[in-house]
């Protein structure tokens, strides 16, 4: 159990309020993948999440304390696995 404990305080909680389909703020975001008026792809503490919509713009992002705030018309937010690296040079080679 002290092993979970550890684990929990080296990650950052990843946390998100939703207000009004409209403004959208995260913590423990790690990256922004990308970003553009209709998608944005965010790498958190949880694995990626993509928040699709219309009109969004980053208001803020602080890679220090992991806060991210987005505005527009926010359609879905989806989550998918983190990937795993795919490995170095040889290990792509000798499969």
């Amino acid at each position: 159990m002290a092993t979970d404990d550890r684990v929990s305080t080296l990650r950052k909680k990843h946390g998100m309020i939703l207000e009004d389909r409209k403004s959208l703020t995260l913590t423990g975001v790690k990256d922004v993948s990308g970003f553009d008026e209709q998608k944005v792809t965010l790498l958190t503490e949880l694995g990626e999440l993509t928040v699709k919509g219309s009109e969004l713009r980053i208001n803020d992002f602080s890679n220090d304390s992991g806060e991210l705030s987005l505005e527009g018309c926010i359609d879905s937010l989806a989550y998918a696995e983190a990937k795993q690296a795919q490995g170095g040079f040889f290990s792509r080679i000798f499969k």
